[in-house]
């Protein structure tokens, strides 16, 4: 638990779940920097202090930063931003989810409520494990990896930097998911996927590439 002051960049709907995340967890939220809503509006809450640019301006209200944008390229762009101006991206974990003290985790990556990470898991920067998601033992993630609500990997998966894996969708044990992949929603995937394809469905197959 933390009581230091965090400024999150993105006040969407997935800026709003990373701020409920952040109070379960103790911290204090300074503000949402958002390029697409005008300051001093309240978002659950909480002020929009600005646009992005404005994040060196507001450096004295905040302690660290957590950037809550979906897409991956724009979220690591963001966070590779921030950290070359000397702020801290720190890891944020809900209340409710369980994160094995023997995994890794990389900066600015996001575990919402009730997600599970099982021991061995390497995680990399800004990555989303979004509600309920889960990620068993070994398994290795990419930066900007998304995994969607209620998803679910086996053991010793590895998935490539910037893929989605879509809500519900499961992936087997052992499977190599390769770099900007999209999973559809509900999809089972038993095989490797090369990089940059599209798959969906029960064992799900390649349909196109993006």
């Amino acid at each position: 638990m933390t009581s230091s002051a965090l400024l999150i960049i993105g006040a969407g709907g997935h800026g709003r779940v990373v701020a409920d995340a952040a109070a379960s967890a103790g911290w204090t939220v300074a503000g949402f920097l958002d390029d697409g809503i005008s300051p001093g509006t309240m978002v659950s809450g909480i002020p929009v202090l600005g646009p992005a640019t404005a994040l060196a301006s507001r450096r004295s209200e905040f302690n660290q930063v957590i950037v809550a944008v979906g897409d991956a390229t724009t979220r690591l762009g963001l966070i590779k931003h921030c950290m070359d101006a000397g702020l801290e991206v720190p890891v944020l974990v809900h209340q409710s989810a369980v994160v094995s003290s023997h995994a890794k985790l990389g900066a600015g990556t996001v575990v919402l409520a009730q997600a599970a990470i099982n021991s061995g898991a390497r995680i990399g920067m800004g990555v989303i494990l979004n509600t309920g998601a889960t990620v068993d033992h070994d398994c290795v993630l990419g930066d900007g990896v998304h995994v969607c609500p209620g998803a679910h990997l086996a053991g010793d998966v590895e998935i490539g930097k910037g893929s989605w894996i879509g809500i519900g969708s499961c992936v087997r044990e052992g499977t190599r998911i390769g770099a900007s992949v999209t999973v559809g929603a509900g999809s089972t995937v038993v095989a490797d996927i090369a990089d940059r394809q599209t798959v969906m469905g029960v064992r799900a197959t390649a349909r196109a590439t993006v």
